[in-house]
Parts: structure tokens; C-alpha cells; sequence
């Protein structure tokens, strides 16, 4: 679709609106979750919000628009549908409970969201061998330099081995080495993504208990989040490490001769 896009002259932030208007109507079809044939509605809906929140991005790198502001859309747009979507589904059972975990659910996603995008960012640029010099600094308004803040604060976090890789004499060799070993717990946090939580909201509502998916949300997958996040930096402190050892022995051979 992205070449339709580009010749129609379709903006990014115009994709991400679109986005957010199927996620607005897989929201209303889930509120009657009760009808398998609405749930699949729904289903549809949502699978064609997640064409447009991966074409948005597509758009922006093609025509070379992106900007803070359209950042901070793509995520409220993502945000945003599943928030409709806990709602609509909240609003049907209408109870204590449901809105409890509704809420629980949306911040977990909120959170878990962010983290597995952070992560897979670093991830592919470090492979191609490009060190972070500085960890992003906010910029625009103060929702968008609160919105990039908290987005970028594994980076700071991570900020040896981005020291490390870009000290390295082959970054290019570095960066594959840590790809090899990095992957395993990207994958394990590919669970994070959109895709998974779209069919497992349909799970949940086809099965009769959309109470099945704000459980899912609250506890596995925050479980992967934590293991994923704590994985990634056991690979990157073992890379800290090795590097720290290897320079002093550098430093003595240099020294003697």
C-alpha cells in the first residue's frame, strides 16, 4: 500500500488517524463481543488498524516527515485504540472488576509498549554497528518531551555498551556478534507486540470472557516484558565486561613494546 500512499500524496499523520478511526470501530463491534460474527468484525477492523499503524512509519521514512509530533501521534493512535477497545469491552461487563483490570491492562500495555519498541530500535541499529553517542534529548511541547523522556529511558540505562560498541576498533563486527546473542531475548519480547494482542482480544471475546485478555495482559505478557528487559542487559553487561577486560591487556602490550 505504500506506493498508493505516496502517489496519492496520503501523509503520515493522515495514515495514523485512519488507524485510529478502524481502531474506533473494532472497539464498537468488540462492545457486542457477545456476537461471534461482531467479535470477527472486530477482528477485521483491527487487523486493518495494524496495516495502517505499520504504513504511517512506511510513509514517513519514504517522504522524510517524521517529527516528533508524528511520533508522539503514531503512539497515542496506538495507545488510543486499545484504550477504545478496553472501554467498549469494560463498559459491557460494567463492574468494579472489569474496570480495575480494564485500567491494570491499559497501563501494562502502555508500558510494555514502549520497552519492546525501545528495544527493538537499539537492536537493529546496533547490529548495523551504529553506536548511541548521547541518549536522545526531549524536544516540542511538553507532552511530546514527556512522551519521548520516558520512550528513551532504557537508553540511558543502556549507555555502556553503547560506550563499548562505539570504542570498538570493528563496530561493524561487534554489533554482529551482539546480534547473534541479542536475538533470543528479542524474540521472546516480539510476544509485545500489537499482532499478539489483537488475536488473543479475539481469543478472549469469542471464548465469552474478555476478562481472559486483561489477564493475559497484566500478567504473562508483563512477565516477558521483565524477562525480556533483564535478559537484553545480562547480554550487553557481558559484552561491558569482556571489553573492560581486553583493554588493559592492550594497554600493557602497547606499554612494552
Amino acid at each position: 500500500m505504500l506506493p498508493l500512499a505516496l502517489s496519492r500524496g496520503i501523509s503520515a499523520n493522515s495514515v495514523s488517524v485512519a488507524g485510529l478511526c478502524l481502531g474506533g470501530g473494532a472497539a464498537l463491534a468488540y462492545s457486542q463481543w457477545g456476537n461471534w460474527a461482531l467479535a470477527l468484525v472486530g477482528l477485521v477492523l483491527s487487523m486493518g488498524w495494524l496495516i495502517a499503524d505499520g504504513l504511517d512509519g512506511m510513509v514517513a521514512r519514504a517522504t522524510k516527515t517524521a517529527s516528533p509530533l508524528g511520533r508522539m501521534l503514531d503512539g497515542l493512535c496506538d495507545h488510543g485504540v486499545f484504550a477504545l477497545i478496553y472501554i467498549s469491552l469494560a463498559v459491557t461487563i460494567d463492574t468494579p472488576e472489569s474496570w480495575i483490570l480494564a485500567v491494570a491492562a491499559g497501563g501494562a500495555h502502555a508500558v510494555q509498549s514502549n520497552m519492546y519498541e525501545g528495544e527493538r530500535s537499539r537492536f537493529h541499529r546496533r547490529v548495523r554497528g551504529v553506536a548511541l553517542e548521547a541518549p536522545p534529548v526531549a524536544t516540542g511541547n511538553a507532552l511530546v518531551r514527556f512522551y519521548d523522556s520516558v520512550a528513551s529511558s532504557i537508553d540511558r540505562i543502556a549507555m555502556p555498551f553503547e560506550r563499548a560498541l562505539g570504542q570498538s576498533a570493528d563496530p561493524v563486527a561487534l554489533g554482529a556478534v551482539y546480534g547473534a546473542r541479542a536475538v533470543a531475548p528479542l524474540r521472546l519480547m516480539a510476544l509485545l507486540t500489537a499482532n499478539v494482542r489483537v488475536w488473543a482480544i479475539f481469543v478472549a471475546c469469542f471464548a465469552g470472557n474478555p476478562r481472559i485478555f486483561w489477564w493475559f495482559e497484566i500478567v504473562p505478557l508483563t512477565l516477558v516484558a521483565i524477562v525480556g528487559l533483564v535478559w537484553h542487559r545480562r547480554v550487553e553487561r557481558a559484552f561491558v565486561r569482556n571489553t573492560s577486560a581486553t583493554r588493559p591487556k592492550t594497554a600493557s602490550r602497547m606499554h612494552l613494546s
